[in-house]
């Protein structure tokens, strides 16, 4: 089990037959804000609903609001790793952090930490208008922003990659709004000193990184890669 915090819906939003072994759980204010149809119950295993602690003090959204789905990779080890993370107060206003809406492990089990209707902190200048969904994935761990560690190794095994597209049938099953999809590479851009280097820069993002099989996602999905020609990008000090 990752993480402590459980919770029980009274809604299930079933897939359509393009997406076997994958489900959603709704929240019933979710359902009341759009209506889904159920048209078959799968397996219940695929998914756990283990939202966030600070899930309800994330700024709300309507669902019609959403046109972007984000792929992301924890550059972590391991979902526990992640959770721990995705945890940890960064903004003491709101008592919130940085985390996706969902998570999917590398044997192929997704977790969902963020309710769709509240706009999670994972993407600088995209998160009212976005998913985000994060792949667990080593990345560039742990030396992120060192010059000798910017080359990412780690494949994306087949169970994952069909999990994701399973969840991302569902998702434009769910969200008829949501009609691009994008790498967080793609949408920060910025450069940040290295740390083991003063006179060097390096991406401050790379996930999910050239090992991503976007050829096959973009083959499996109606969504549109889209990736902005001009995006400003907040202080680095935000997501």
């Amino acid at each position: 089990m990752v993480g402590t915090h459980e919770h029980h819906f009274t809604s299930e939003l079933a897939l359509n037959d393009a997406a076997p072994g994958v489900f959603l759980l709704w929240s019933a204010a979710m359902m009341s804000a759009m209506t889904i149809p159920v048209d078959k119950l799968l397996n219940l295993d695929r998914m756990r609903v283990e939202l966030l602690p600070y899930d309800d003090r994330l700024e709300r959204r309507e669902l019609d609001q959403i046109q972007w789905l984000v792929v992301h990779c924890t550059e972590l080890p391991d979902m526990a790793g992640a959770r721990q993370l995705g945890e940890k107060i960064l903004y003491p206003d709101s008592r919130t952090g940085n985390s996706g809406h969902f998570y999917v492990d590398r044997d192929g089990s997704i977790f969902q930490w963020v309710s769709l209707d509240r706009v999670a902190h994972h993407v600088s200048g995209f998160n009212r208008p976005s998913i985000g969904v994060e792949l667990v994935n080593r990345g560039r761990f742990p030396n992120w922003w060192d010059t000798t560690s910017q080359q990412m190794t780690q494949p994306y095994p087949e169970e994952q990659v069909e999990a994701f597209l399973g969840l991302l049938d569902a998702l434009c099953a769910a969200l008829p709004g949501l009609g691009f999809i994008a790498g967080h590479e793609d949408l920060d851009r910025r450069m940040v000193t290295s740390t083991d280097n003063p006179n060097a820069r390096v991406q401050r993002k790379m996930d999910p990184g050239p090992l991503f099989p976007w050829d096959l996602v973009l083959q499996r999905t109606r969504l549109r890669r889209n990736i902005p020609q001009d995006q400003p990008g907040p202080p680095a000090a935000q997501i």
